[in-house]
């Protein structure tokens, strides 16, 4: 079966806030093995010119997915997760992720297409505070295996 394309500029409803500690962005970084002291040591950071400890590049991918996985769990897309593997995920940054805080994500489905008879499936997720300045703009695209009619 096919994935709905009439989905592809669906906007979901921005996530709950996520509130970036410090704890979480050093668990990251020993969970990905990166011992940048930016990541775990605040007065490092803010010798660089941040106000408390930076997250690593990928470390939206712990949040972001909570509005792309409304969008993808969307009984209306069609995709069957039992054939859905990773296929890319990428990051524009306008700033860094700093401990404090306080994220929103917007999930957009910016893509669907065939590869084969595979379907790729892109979910744009822009990242903002509370507030609405904007963070970043994380791109994860799925391939469901065999989807394609």
């Amino acid at each position: 079966m096919a994935l709905n394309r009439d989905f592809v500029g669906r906007s979901y409803p921005p996530s709950a806030p996520y509130e970036v500690s410090r704890v979480k962005i050093r668990e990251f970084a020993t969970a990905i093995g990166d011992n940048n002291p930016l990541y775990r040591d605040k007065e490092a950071a803010q010798a660089a010119g941040y106000s408390d400890v930076i997250a690593p590049p990928t470390f939206p991918i712990v949040f972001s997915l909570q509005s792309g996985g409304e969008a993808l769990a969307d009984p209306g897309l069609g995709l069957n997760f039992a054939m859905v593997v990773h296929g890319e995920q990428r990051f524009e940054y306008v700033r860094p992720v700093v401990a404090g805080d306080e994220l929103v994500t917007t999930a957009t489905i910016t893509d669907i297409r065939t590869a084969g008879s595979n379907e790729l499936l892109t979910v744009r997720s822009d990242v903002a505070t509370v507030e609405g300045e904007p963070v970043c703009v994380t791109y994860n695209t799925v391939v469901e295996r065999g989807g394609a009619a």
